[in-house]
């Protein structure tokens, strides 16, 4: 079926989500009808035809789980059992979404969407091609790797890149701050490559001695040294037909970067006591925290290891300059610990996050991640306020006045980019990393 002949129904209770699907979808369909309350479901399927629903996961009544979702997608088969129904779930819930699509689902689109990807499901769903076998990898890997939201221009970046480099064998050096999610990143880019049913094997250099350096990473033989009692493979060969991630690579001595060198070059290991090379394959991911270029101009670090190393290189950036991705890590966060300590906290309050907003993070994500912990194991009330969570640089009337200037700030910078291009609010939405309902949400409050 073409889109421009397809009746839809879009279902879910945000309406500013309703809005901004309607605004798209009515230029490329032939009717789109918007409903917030599920329980009108029956009624408009018995007075009205459809030949796709767009469905949330979750509503008020239920805001996490997905039983709801599940439920109406029961009813809906059950009603027309032939209906092709999209589910609409958060970036967290991707596991559900997949369940979904077992349950009887066509397909599944993430929340905040992204307009080119919404039409090409809409289209192949409706082809009676679904785009889960294609994508569910990839997302339920992008969910498994819980600190890798990317609703920031500059992580949408870094990922997008990740996934047009995993396919292939390239080197890749992953660069950014304590805390950043170096591991996690390099874990995903392994997930999506061709060697993902293989071992993934991760070395933090920085942890090991030199003297455990050869043994370590390239193995030993019975009696090579005291208590070598067995032949032992290194990390290179556990790593075989997979992957190996060597992390904090940047404070490997120069004597080791020299033996790490040949092995790479060579793509062969000598394990300690032994004169028998053993071929090894294995891709190579590595990972500092380090100024590495500067370091290679002050004789630190092998600039011939360093091209390697880095034939694709990634950088990931510190929590304080993508903002827009510590509302849904707190959310992950904030779901993965309620679970895990069985307390009642259901969400975030607005202060809070506005709080969180002003905070510079130095520990990054995984700061964040323990200032959630603690809040939900402290926390008496249903929803996380401000005086839950400690942040000792962010005083009340600092955070006030610079949320003020940040609003002005947002202002002026939306109205830059509306003139930049015209007044097109994709490109605007784009090159401001924002989601169009985000864009529309903001150009309501400012009056734009």
């Amino acid at each position: 079926m073409q889109l421009s002949e397809t009746k839809l129904l879009i279902v879910d209770d945000d309406v500013d989500v309703l809005s901004a699907a309607k605004l798209l979808l009515k230029r490329h369909l032939k009717q789109v009808d918007i409903e917030k309350n599920p329980e009108k479901i029956p009624f408009l399927l018995n007075n009205g035809e459809y030949d796709c629903i767009l469905l949330d996961m979750n509503f008020t009544r239920d805001v996490s789980s997905g039983r709801e979702g599940f439920q109406w997608l029961d009813r809906i088969l059950d009603h027309s059992p032939k209906m092709t129904v999209i589910m609409v779930t958060a970036y967290g819930d991707v596991e559900m979404a997949v369940r979904a699509i077992k349950a009887g689902a066509t397909d599944f689109v993430l929340k905040p969407w992204e307009n080119d990807k919404l039409l090409a499901t809409l289209k192949k769903a409706l082809s009676g091609k679904s785009t889960d076998g294609e994508m569910v990898e990839t997302v339920a890997a992008k969910a498994s790797k819980n600190n890798l939201v990317a609703q920031s221009e500059s992580m949408r970046y870094v990922l997008d890149t990740a996934e047009r480099v995993a396919p292939t064998d390239a080197n890749v050096l992953i660069l950014g701050d304590n805390g950043t999610g170096k591991t996690q990143l390099a874990k995903y880019i392994h997930d999506l490559s061709q060697r993902s049913q293989k071992p993934f094997v991760c070395v933090d250099l920085g942890a090991l001695s030199e003297n455990l350096f050869e043994s370590e990473l390239f193995g030993h033989v019975k009696g090579a040294f005291t208590d070598a009692r067995d032949d032992r493979p290194g990390r290179f060969e556990e790593a075989q037909g997979g992957t190996i991630f060597l992390d904090e690579i940047g404070n490997l001595p120069l004597a080791l970067q020299s033996k790490l060198l040949t092995v790479i070059q060579e793509r062969q290991v000598t394990r300690v006591g032994s004169n028998r090379p053993v071929t090894v394959d294995v891709r190579l991911l590595c990972a500092t925290n380090r100024d590495i270029d500067k370091m290679v101009s002050q004789n630190e670090f092998r600039q011939d290891l360093l091209y390697r190393i880095n034939t694709i290189e990634l950088e990931l950036p510190p929590l304080r300059e993508r903002p827009d991705d510590i509302a849904p890590l707190a959310e992950y966060y904030l779901k993965e610990f309620r679970k895990k300590y069985n307390r009642p906290v259901t969400s975030i309050s607005t202060p809070l996050l506005k709080k969180m907003q002003l905070y510079d993070w130095p520990g990054n994500i995984r700061e964040l991640q323990h200032a959630i912990e603690r809040a939900v194991i402290l926390s008496q009330e249903k929803i996380l306020q401000p005086d839950d969570m400690f942040l000792k640089n962010v005083s009340p009337d600092a955070a006030s006045a610079t949320a003020y200037d940040l609003e002005d700030m947002e202002k002026t910078m939306i109205l830059k980019a509306l003139k930049r291009f015209n007044g097109n609010i994709t490109d605007t939405a784009r090159e401001l990393g924002l989601s169009r309902a985000a864009l529309y949400r903001r150009l309501e409050k400012y009056g734009l």
